[in-house]
């Protein structure tokens, strides 16, 4: 009996036959920003283009309107890996009690010299004081604009559900609230900044008005997943970082562009002059988040009274994978 169960593995060893890929439910509130709606999409541009897709893991994404739900999702086991913001990620640690992982960088927010999110107005607001009775439009609450705007709110002298209403409004809709009046400023990210403006819109603040240069988002897992999955979370970054240069690529930003049209659904006009440019956010190639920013990032929402404590980051984050996925794409990307 042994040797027959020893042949029958050999025999399936043989012919190729291996385990099921391991799915990766990936939660993103924005595109082109956050690239997990991408991945899957991109097949149909670039064939070949990842090593280890169908092999070792498939990206199943996930949407959500950002904030609170993210966390949500990834304490329920409903993803496996989520899109945090910096405050997501204190309260998972601190609240939530989650061990949480980042493990590579998505965007970051505010960076000099390249693109940023902001809260746009018309005319008639000049200062962040003309909101006293007004509607602003946030993705979700517990997210880096809520936190952004009671911030900035907050240095006026205004004060959330007595001076003003925030209200939860997705994010491609922003802009269409706002020309409609019903709300009176809008969060908006790239592309609707550019939009806003050729319409007359203003910016009021940006983001990083309130929270300065932003980790904004970046890959997190549970401490446990990863542990149980190391080689092929590495086996996604490698992919997804191959993605990022074929994004980049003057030879193929043409066809990302179509990519992202598609995905979107917004003609490719409204990418064509920015989308994976020095005007788009900042995205590292190989996912490395500044780490030192970060801190800065968490410590700052405890002294604006976001969070009750700050965390020490150097604990949660393991940029090894990211390095290690890297490293292969330098030396070719075969393993």
């Amino acid at each position: 009996m042994k040797s027959l169960v020893i042949a029958a593995v050999a025999a399936l060893i043989a012919s190729g036959v291996t385990a099921e890929p391991i799915k990766l439910r990936a939660d993103w509130s924005a595109t082109p920003a956050q690239t997990p709606p991408l991945m899957p999409a991109a097949l149909k541009h670039a064939p070949n283009l990842y090593t280890h897709w169908g092999k070792s893991y498939v990206v199943e994404p996930i949407f959500v309107a950002g904030g609170g739900q993210n966390l949500t999702n990834l304490a329920a086991n409903e993803v496996e890996m989520s899109a945090l913001t910096p405050v997501s990620l204190a309260v998972g640690t601190t609240e939530a009690k989650l061990d949480l992982r980042v493990i590579a960088q998505q965007m970051s927010d505010f960076i000099p010299g390249y693109g940023h999110s902001g809260f746009w107005v018309r005319d008639d607001i000049k200062r962040v004081e003309d909101l006293k009775g007004k509607i602003v439009g946030i993705n979700a609450r517990a997210s880096s604009p809520e936190v952004a705007a009671k911030i900035m709110m907050a240095r006026a002298g205004l004060q959330d559900g007595r001076d003003y209403q925030l209200v939860e409004v997705r994010l491609p809709a922003q802009l269409a609230t706002l020309e409609a009046k019903k709300t009176d400023a809008a969060m908006l990210i790239l592309p609707f900044t550019f939009m806003a403006e050729k319409k007359g819109f203003k910016e009021l603040f940006a983001v990083g008005d309130a929270l300065g240069p932003a980790e904004t988002v970046d890959f997190v897992v549970r401490a446990d997943f990863l542990a149980k999955n190391r080689a092929t979370l590495v086996d996604f970054l490698e992919d997804n970082f191959r993605l990022r240069r074929w994004l980049y690529d003057p030879k193929t930003r043409p066809d990302a562009i179509k990519l992202v049209a598609e995905v979107t659904k917004l003609p490719e006009a409204a990418f064509a002059d920015w989308v994976y440019t020095k005007r788009d956010y900042y995205i590292d190639p190989n996912g490395l988040l500044d780490e030192a920013r970060l801190q800065k990032n968490i410590d700052d929402l405890h002294a604006n009274g976001v969070l009750k404590t700050t965390v020490k980051v150097a604990p949660l984050v393991d940029m090894s994978l990211a390095k290690e996925a890297a490293a292969r794409l330098a030396r070719g990307g075969q393993e």
